[in-house]
This record gives structure tokens, sequence and C-alpha cells, in this order.
């Protein structure tokens, strides 16, 4: 099965949190709050949403920060993923 998004919706996978620095010190507690940033997994054909025109800036594969408290956590066949809207998705990491 996969994940196909609707609309202006994107999938998005959780890049795992770091628990080290890179001269190996562990940061306790870190894992604890999940990190914003996400790779593209999927993303909707957009369209037009609510009477406007909405054009995806997306792309699979692509790393992402999208807000806070956004989009639904679905479990598909042992992962876990992420859907949001375009609009929650905040910054591309280049």
């Amino acid at each position: 099965m996969k994940l196909v998004p609707l609309g202006d919706r994107v999938v998005l996978k959780q890049l795992v949190a770091e628990e080290t620095t890179k001269s190996g010190i562990v940061l306790p507690g870190q894992g604890k709050e999940k990190p914003q940033q996400a790779e593209v997994i999927a993303v909707g054909p957009g369209g037009v949403i609510d009477g406007k025109e909405v054009k995806m800036q997306v792309s699979v594969g692509q790393q992402v920060i999208y807000s806070k408290y956004a989009g639904t956590e679905v479990k598909l066949e042992e992962d876990e993923y992420i859907i949001v809207k375009q609009s929650d998705i905040l910054a591309v990491v280049e």
C-alpha cells in the first residue's frame, strides 16, 4: 500500500532526531520532542482549493521544515507518516 495525497496535501516522513553531537556527546532527553524536519514522500496534485489556484511548490525527496502542531499522523505498514497541507510547510532545507 502507498499513500496518495489529495488536493494541496503533502505526505512527510519525519527525520530521526540525533541524540549525540558530532563530537560524540550524548544529549539526554533530546529524543522526547520530535523534530519538525521531514522528507517529502508524496505530493498532491494541487489545483483549485477553496476557489484559489494552488501550485505545489515542494517535490518528492526534498527535506522540509513544517509547523510544530500541523498535520495528521498516520501509521501504515510499520512506518509512520505525517500528512500536512502545503501551507503548513515553512521552508525547504537545501
